[in-house]
């Protein structure tokens, strides 16, 4: 236990604070421990490497030391946040999971039979090789989660380099891959990792005052509800220095008003999946949204205006779907860019193009242009089908303030009828108050009407 990297890495500043979980401060060394006691208790409990185990719980100290425990232990791990239990028994059966590790509200755990296998070929793979393994499950807005299959190890192997840590607020959970990343780049580079009470605007916000956090990393959608609830003019955010974003497209006019928000504040676009961790990138300005791919561990080319990748730390393979991978490793991301010499601008999925009567529309092209019409709060752009052009497009539009419905529509089709060709023009437009996100505060397409 105490020779291997992650323990010793815990050690080196064992008085420094890694943890702030409930405005509480657990030192690096407080936390070693923990991960000690939690191995301690994984070997009574007779959780053997290669047992697929699921933590379902979200950044408590209990969580995240026997993750590091399970890792140290070579179990195949399955991170459940507590916001997924309506998929919790679909997710156990797909990943055989033999235990579940359940945390209660007073950081402590039941284990769990769940009363599956792991008798996968990869997972045998991960247990007749030594390997910690980790599932990620995507958020299924199109369809079951697909359940990736990762080398922990391998998705750990850039983080033996040691680089500059920073106090970080951890928005995206622990079953993303930029949850996972997130985590693991403070603890292994004597950085902090801070937790919010919720994951709203005030709350966030809150706690980057409180505890003077310098990096966010987050999502578009989460940027513009906390312009939107102008809950950073209710706090001082002067100690954030770089708000990284990612998991979509970020739209030109949230970008710019984060930009104009907070002019001292680096922002930073990252590109990342789960099958494949996450890249180096490089913005070109911070009201920019064109990105530079970096290339140590990773490969890119573009095909048909498609994004491909290749590797050192993808997937195996899911456990639900056939390998995407071609015959030479590189796996189609499925994303639409565009390229403007070594930069690229992510469009969105192929999946989401709408196809009307033969033109081709970018959802993220019309919700970029009704985001910049007085009273927009959100949009969500989607196809819906017609008989005449087999699709049109459709919106779904978050007033911010109260405006008769009928009048808001044809405010819109007007606005859009002077910047866009008429296919371009939404067709459906519907007024709503409910959220344009899933759990994961990422745009959630299916929901337009």
């Amino acid at each position: 236990m105490d020779s291997h990297w992650l323990i010793q890495r815990l050690e080196e500043q064992r008085e420094a604070p890694a943890l702030i979980w409930q405005d509480a401060i657990w030192a690096f060394g407080r936390l070693a421990d923990a991960v000690r006691e939690q191995a301690a208790r994984l070997l009574r409990e007779g959780v053997a490497p290669g047992t697929v185990l699921a933590i379902r719980g979200d950044y408590s100290p209990g969580v995240v030391a026997l993750l590091l425990a399970a890792v140290i232990n070579r179990n195949i791990v399955v991170p459940i946040a507590s916001s997924a239990a309506v998929r919790q028994e679909r997710m156990l059966e797909v990943a055989e999971v033999a235990l579940m590790a359940h945390f209660r509200a007073d950081d402590g755990w039941d284990l769990v039979s769940c009363g599956h296998g792991g008798g996968h070929p990869m997972l045998r793979h991960l247990a007749d090789d030594g390997e910690a393994g980790l599932i990620l499950f995507s958020s299924g807005s199109t369809g079951e989660s697909k359940a990736s299959v990762l080398s922990f190890d391998r998705l750990l192997d850039k983080f033996h380099t040691k680089r500059k840590g920073f106090r970080t607020l951890v928005f995206l959970l622990l079953d993303h891959i930029g949850g996972i990343n997130t985590l693991f780049h403070a603890l292994c580079n004597d950085g902090t990792i801070v937790t919010a009470a919720e994951r709203s605007p005030e709350a966030v916000a809150a706690a980057i005052a409180a505890h003077k956090v310098q990096l966010l990393p987050t999502t578009p959608t989460f940027l513009n509800m906390l312009l939107i609830s102008e809950a950073a003019s209710r706090h001082d955010l002067s100690s954030l220095e770089t708000i990284t974003y990612g998991t979509e497209p970020m739209p030109q006019t949230t970008l710019a008003a984060v930009a104009s928000a907070m002019p001292g504040v680096r922002l930073k676009q990252t590109y990342g999946l789960s099958e494949l961790g996450i890249l180096p990138t490089k913005s070109r300005a911070d009201n920019s949204v064109w990105l530079k791919l970096g290339a140590v561990g990773f490969e890119h080319k573009i095909v048909d205006n498609i994004l491909w990748i290749r590797s050192a730390s993808a997937m195996l393979g899911y456990l639900n779907a056939p390998a995407p991978f071609d015959t030479e490793g590189w796996f189609n991301t499925q994303d639409l860019v565009e390229t403007d010499g070594d930069y690229v601008r992510i469009l969105g999925r192929r999946s989401e193009l709408i196809n009307v009567g033969g033109e081709k529309v970018h959802p993220t092209e019309i919700e970029n242009l009704l985001l910049q019409l007085d009273n927009v709060r959100d949009v969500t752009v989607s196809g819906r089908a017609n008989p005449v052009t087999g699709t049109v497009v459709a919106a779904r539009i978050t007033p911010v303030r109260a405006e008769d419905a009928e009048a808001f529509k044809r405010r819109i089709r007007r606005f859009c009828r002077e910047r866009l060709e008429p296919f371009k023009i939404p067709v459906v437009i519907e007024i709503t108050e409910a959220d344009h996100h899933g759990v994961r505060f990422k745009k959630s397409r299916s929901l337009v009407p």
